[in-house]
């Protein structure tokens, strides 16, 4: 039984965009930043009642609605951090994320960023 898909809308192509950006490349780059402030003690993030979470949260959506932007203008410099995939229109939710694992850089950045985040969280958790 071949399943024909309704045509997407540009909105919700956009929004599948904006959230694959801000949930698989803003949030570990950010997240990763909050650790090393708890680890160097820095207190004007790390210090307040969820100033961790809220500042991972702005920022990972900042990154999100600014590097497509980027990416377009300045195609040669945001090459590494913009991943196109996100915003093809002929693709479902699960594929796009399918199709950007399988490419040989992001399994390598995953992996670095997996190996960082868990060095980062042992510093952190041992230094009180």
């Amino acid at each position: 039984m071949n399943a024909i898909a309704a045509p997407k809308s540009p909105a919700q192509n956009r929004l599948e965009g904006f959230a694959l950006t801000a949930i698989l490349q803003g949030l570990p780059t950010f997240a990763a930043a909050v650790l090393m402030l708890k680890m160097f003690g820095a207190p004007e993030i790390v210090g307040e009642r969820y100033g961790a979470a809220i500042y991972v949260v702005l920022a990972s959506l900042v990154y999100a609605a600014i590097t497509p932007w980027l990416a377009a203008k300045f195609p040669k410099r945001f090459v590494h951090i913009h991943a196109p995939v996100f915003f093809d229109a002929s693709l479902s939710f699960a594929e796009k994320i399918a199709q950007w694992r399988s490419q040989p850089t992001v399994s390598l950045q995953l992996m670095t960023t997996m190996i960082m985040m868990s060095l980062l969280a042992v510093a952190a958790v041992s230094m009180g």
